[in-house]
């Protein structure tokens, strides 16, 4: 988990300090990616913290499945002319909140036995 995390911060600074610009055609699919990333990196934080099974593998898997998913339904919303970008943003800010909760719980427990 710490590799993935010193990787994110990486390619912040990296992307901080390149001046490259993503075309306005690709913004949809770029947002979505970056969205699954966030909810796949927020369920390893989770599945860590609650010391559930896990596992790297899983973890890269679901990653690119997350991002495979969101860009498939991105890309038939805009065959069908809808805007299906705005329910797999959803879906993902949901679940993103929702691993939050529960690592902020699983923390504050840990915090509480070590206090103890």
């Amino acid at each position: 988990m710490l590799w993935a995390l010193i990787g994110i911060l990486l390619g912040i600074i990296f992307g901080l300090i390149s001046h490259f610009t993503i075309p306005v055609e690709f913004i949809k699919y770029t947002a979505v990616v970056i969205i699954g990333i966030l909810d796949s990196l927020f369920g390893g934080i989770k599945g860590e913290l609650t010391k559930e099974e896990y596992d790297p593998i899983i973890f890269i898997t679901g990653l690119f499945f997350n991002i495979i998913l969101a860009l498939g339904i991105t890309l038939l919303g805009e065959k069908l002319g809808l805007d299906l970008y705005l329910a797999v943003t959803v879906v993902f800010i949901f679940r993103i909140f929702s691993n939050l909760a529960i690592s902020r719980r699983a923390l504050l427990e840990i915090l509480k036995k070590r206090k103890k």
